[in-house]
């Protein structure tokens, strides 16, 4: 490890983050590199980072990439000790070209971006309020593709089913082949029918195991949000699921979002300017941002939360003079 010690000098700590390691790079105030360093990723190691960090100077702030993944825990601790914390994203294309890749060339870029204030992003503290309704929202998330998967896999199988168990299946809706294919008694045999049965009766209690998994979860967000936020389930057209959304994409610190079009960012339906030298004014859809907080309650069927449009009636045809 190499270093430049001065009691005076003002340091920004760049870190490339991973499972087990991160990888630390220190910038003095004219962007010279101070030292470099690895650190495991425990509460351990992100002390000993923070102290060899206070060892070379005043600390700035630290420029942390993935503070949502890998560098939760050290954006974490590092806020604790009182220092600012900045989010950085990860190196374009074009600087992964001309340097190549490897963590101490990460970590000096994160570095750098902070530094030169291209980076400005305040992470989200996730050790508030908000964080139970984020962790049951992922599983939630999580529960209910595995039931639209199962779900689909349920269909499909009845449509190649033998003819007769085809028939008795087949026009079902979805719940209530469920609980039809719950409760089929496939038999001893293993032929093409018997086996059918056991892989749809084995599909349909899966589907069944979900289902209560989801109401679980639902039951737990709807004691917590409305604690949290209970003005915000006042809204028309606001229910828990949808409150639950907005509250994790603002996180437990929502005085980062400056202004309402800083919020809409975030979520991905502010536009961009897209204006050329001839064309002035125009701008674009943003393809970024959190998109889960603009999407409608994720239900059994998306007929329970979409009205279906009427078609705009289509203007008359002039009457064409012969």
């Amino acid at each position: 490890m190499s270093t430049m010690t001065n009691l005076g000098t003002h340091v920004t700590v760049g870190v490339d983050t991973h499972l087990d390691r991160h990888v630390a790079v220190a910038l003095d105030q004219v962007g010279r590199v101070l030292a470099q360093e690895s650190f495991t990723a425990d509460p351990s190691g992100y002390r000993s980072l923070l102290r060899w960090s206070r060892a070379l100077g005043q600390v700035h702030a630290f420029g942390i990439e993935g503070t949502g993944c890998y560098g939760a825990g050290l954006a974490r601790a590092a806020r604790q000790a009182g220092h600012q914390v900045i989010e950085v994203d990860r190196p374009d294309r074009r600087t992964r070209r001309a340097r190549g890749k490897s963590d101490p060339v990460d970590a000096e870029a994160a570095a750098r971006a902070v530094l030169a204030g291209t980076a400005t992003g305040v992470p989200k503290s996730r050790d508030g309020d908000v964080e139970p309704i984020r962790a049951l929202r992922v599983a939630r998330r999580g529960a209910v593709r595995i039931r639209i998967q199962v779900a689909n896999q349920l269909h499909a199988l009845v449509i190649s089913a033998p003819e007769l168990l085809r028939e008795n299946l087949r026009r079902l809706s979805t719940r209530d082949l469920v609980a039809t294919a719950a409760a089929l008694r496939p038999g001893s045999g293993l032929g093409p029918t018997a086996a059918t049965k056991h892989a749809v009766k084995i599909l349909a209690r899966r589907h069944q195991d979900v289902d209560r998994d989801i109401a679980v979860l639902d039951e737990l967000l709807q004691q917590l949000v409305p604690q949290i936020c209970p003005q915000l389930l006042g809204l028309f057209g606001v229910g828990t699921d949808t409150a639950g959304a907005l509250l994790v994409t603002a996180g437990d610190n929502p005085d980062r979002l400056h202004s309402d079009p800083a919020f809409a960012n975030l979520g991905g339906v502010a536009p961009l300017p897209a204006s050329s030298g001839k064309t002035t004014d125009r701008h674009r859809l943003n393809r970024g941002g959190d998109r889960q907080a603009m999407q409608p309650s994720t239900g059994s069927s998306s007929a329970d939360c979409v009205t279906p449009r009427q078609p705009a009636p289509m203007p008359h045809a002039a009457p064409q003079k012969d």
